[in-house]
C-alpha cells in the first residue's frame, strides 16, 4: 500500500515584489524574451511556476492568441515597467494611477490625426501592406530566409490575403479563408498561391479521377457524418430494421439509397470529412460521381465557404438546398505530393502552398505567415500601420517627456498627484519604452535618437565615438528618414533635454521609401495596453497564496 502524505498548507507571502528571488526570476524572464526573436512559441512551452511570472506570461499569451503579433513588445515592456517603477520610490497607488494617465496619453496620441508615427493605409496601393508583411518576415530569422525568399513569400502572403477579400464587398466585409498547405523539403522559392482548395491525395487515386466536361459549374455534396457504415458513426437520424434483417446490410442499403439520391440529383462530387464505404465509393464512381473521403475537419469550413454547401450530418434524404458548386477541378503535382485542386466560382478561399528546407524552419515560417495574414486582416478594421524598428517607442518617449513637462495639468486633471510625482513616473515610463527599443540592437552597437523626429538610430559596434554622426548613419530604424537631413543626435540612454518631436507625418511619407519597417497598428496598441495593465496588476499585488501540493 502506498504511503499517504499529509496535505501541506498553502503558503501566503506578503509584498511579493520585495523578494529578491522574485526580482531575480523577473530579471531572468526579461533576459530570455529580450534575447529571443518572438516569444509566442517560447512562452507556451516555458514551465513557469512562480505566480507573478504566470500572470505576466498568461497576459502575453492571451494577447498573442487574439492578435498574433507584438508578443515580444508586450513582454519586454511589462518587465521594464515593473523594474523601472520599483526604482522610482512612489507609493503603489500613486504609481498605478500615473501609469494609467500615461497610458491614456499614449493611446490618445497614437489614435490622433497628428500622430507622428502612424501612417494611414491607402488600399489603392499595395506598397505599405507589402512593407508590413516584409517587416514581419525579416523579424523572424528562425525562418532562415534569404532576401530573395523574403520578397517572394511577402508577395505570396499579400496575394493570398487579397484573394480572401470579396470583390463586390459593400458596407460589411466578410473575409474568406487562406489555407496553408505544407510542402516540406522543397525550395522556399517553389511556394505558390492558388485560388480554391488543395486536397492531398495518394498517387493511386489520381488515375481514378477522370476529367468531366461541363459548360456550367459542378454540383457538390459535403458530408460531416461518416459514410463508412459503422453504426457508431451514422450521425443523426434512425435506421429502421425488419425482423431477421442483418444490421450491417441494412446500413449498407441505406448508404446505397443515399448514393442513388445523389446520382438522381446530378451531384458531380461527393466529399466526406470521414470515411466513405468502399461499396458506396464504387457505386458513385460507376455513375460518374467523384468521391473524396478523409478530407479532415480542418478543411470543412473552407470547403463549405467556397462551395456554398451545408455540411450534411445524416444518412437520410438530403435536401437540395444542402448542395453547393465549384467552377472546375483538376489534379496537380507539387514536389513529391499529388493534390486534387478545387477551383471556386468566386475566389474568397485560397491555398498557400508553403515550402521550406526542413521541419523546424517550415514550422516557424508557417507561424510567421499566419501572423502576417492576421495582421493584414486587422488593417481592414483599423487601416493604419505604426513605424517599426524602435522608432515608435523612441518617438512616443520624446512626446511623453515633452507633454509631462509643458502640460502637466492637462494630464493630472486634479487627481491628487503632484507634478514632481508625474515627472518621476514619466521618466520611468519613457525609460521603459527606450530600453525596449534598445533591445532591438543585438550586435552591441551604440543607439542614438534624433532631436527632430525622435526616431531610433543604430551605430555599428566598434565605430569611432568622436565622429560626424551622419557619416556612420544611413537611415533610422523604420527607414523613413535619412541621416543627411539636419538632425541633432543624442545617446538614447543618456540624459537629454526634453523636446517636442515633429508630429503629423508628411503626406508623402507612405511613398517616400520602398523598404519601410512597419508594425501592425491594432496589435501594437493592444500590446501597449496589456503591458501597462499587467504591470499595474503585478505592482498592486499585496499577497500571493501558493498551493504547495
Amino acid at each position: 500500500m502506498s504511503r499517504l502524505e499529509a496535505k501541506r498548507p498553502s503558503l501566503c507571502k506578503s509584498e511579493p515584489l520585495t523578494s529578491e528571488r522574485v526580482k531575480a526570476t523577473l530579471s531572468v524572464l526579461k533576459g530570455v524574451v529580450t534575447s529571443c526573436y518572438g516569444p509566442a512559441a517560447l512562452l507556451a512551452s516555458l514551465p513557469v511556476t512562480q505566480p507573478i511570472l504566470k500572470i505576466l506570461t498568461t497576459s502575453v499569451q492571451n494577447h498573442v492568441s487574439c492578435f498574433s503579433d507584438c508578443g515580444l513588445f508586450t513582454a519586454i515592456l511589462c518587465c521594464n515597467l515593473v523594474e523601472k517603477v520599483q526604482g522610482v520610490g512612489l507609493t503603489t497607488t500613486t504609481a498605478i494611477k500615473l501609469n494609467k494617465h500615461l497610458l491614456s496619453l499614449c493611446t490618445e496620441y497614437l489614435k490622433s490625426e497628428i500622430c507622428g508615427c502612424r501612417i494611414p493605409i491607402d488600399f489603392g496601393s499595395t506598397q505599405l501592406l507589402l512593407c508590413l508583411v516584409r517587416s514581419l518576415l525579416t523579424s523572424k530569422p528562425a525562418c532562415m530566409l534569404t532576401r530573395e525568399e523574403v520578397e517572394h513569400i511577402s508577395t505570396l502572403i499579400l496575394r493570398a490575403f487579397l484573394l480572401t477579400v470579396p470583390e463586390n464587398a459593400k458596407d460589411r466585409i466578410i473575409l474568406g479563408k487562406s489555407i496553408i498547405v505544407p510542402l516540406k523539403g522543397q525550395r522556399v522559392i517553389d511556394s505558390t498561391v492558388l485560388p480554391g482548395v488543395l486536397i492531398e491525395i495518394p498517387e493511386v487515386q489520381v488515375m481514378k479521377i477522370l476529367p468531366i466536361k461541363k459548360s456550367d459549374s459542378f454540383k457538390v455534396a459535403l458530408f460531416c457524418a461518416s459514410l463508412s457504415g459503422d453504426l457508431s458513426e451514422t450521425g443523426e437520424g434512425t435506421v429502421v430494421l425488419s425482423h431477421g434483417v442483418s444490421l450491417e446490410n441494412a446500413v449498407l442499403d441505406q448508404l446505397l439509397n443515399l448514393g442513388r439520391q445523389l446520382v438522381s440529383d446530378q451531384v458531380d462530387l461527393v466529399m466526406c470529412q470521414k470515411v466513405i464505404h468502399p461499396s458506396l465509393k464504387q457505386f458513385l464512381r460507376t455513375h460518374g460521381v467523384i468521391a473524396m473521403d478523409r478530407v479532415g475537419v480542418a478543411l470543412m469550413e473552407p470547403l463549405s465557404k467556397m462551395t456554398g454547401t451545408q455540411p450534411i450530418g445524416s444518412l437520410n434524404s438530403v435536401s437540395p438546398s444542402s448542395y453547393g458548386s465549384v467552377k472546375d477541378w483538376c489534379t496537380a503535382k507539387f514536389g513529391f505530393k499529388h493534390f486534387f485542386h478545387l477551383i471556386p466560382n468566386e475566389t474568397t478561399v485560397c491555398s498557400l502552398l508553403l515550402c521550406n528546407r526542413n521541419d523546424t524552419a517550415w514550422d516557424e515560417l508557417k507561424l510567421t505567415c499566419q501572423t502576417a495574414l492576421h495582421a493584414l486582416q486587422l488593417t481592414i478594421k483599423e487601416p493604419y500601420v505604426l513605424l517599426g524598428g524602435g522608432c515608435t517607442e523612441t518617438h512616443l518617449a520624446a512626446y511623453i517627456r515633452h507633454k509631462t513637462r509643458d502640460e502637466p495639468e492637462s494630464i493630472l486633471k486634479g487627481d491628487g498627484c503632484t507634478q514632481t510625482e508625474l515627472q518621476l513616473m514619466s521618466e520611468a515610463f519613457c525609460s521603459a519604452l527606450e530600453t525596449l527599443a534598445g533591445s532591438l540592437e543585438h550586435d552591441g552597437g551604440e543607439i542614438l535618437t534624433d532631436r527632430k523626429y525622435g526616431h531610433f538610430w543604430s551605430v555599428q559596434a566598434d565605430s569611432p565615438s568622436a565622429v560626424n554622426w551622419p557619416d556612420l548613419l544611413s537611415r533610422c530604424g523604420c527607414g523613413l528618414y535619412s541621416s543627411q537631413e539636419e538632425l541633432g543626435w543624442c545617446f538614447l540612454r543618456g540624459a537629454h533635454h526634453p523636446f517636442m518631436p515633429q508630429t503629423c507625418l508628411p503626406r508623402e511619407a507612405s511613398g517616400s521609401a520602398n523598404d519601410l519597417t512597419l508594425d501592425c497598428f491594432t496589435a501594437k496598441l493592444s500590446g501597449l495596453q496589456v503591458a501597462v495593465e499587467t504591470a499595474n496588476l503585478i505592482l498592486d499585488l499585496s499577497y500571493v497564496i501558493e498551493d504547495r501540493n
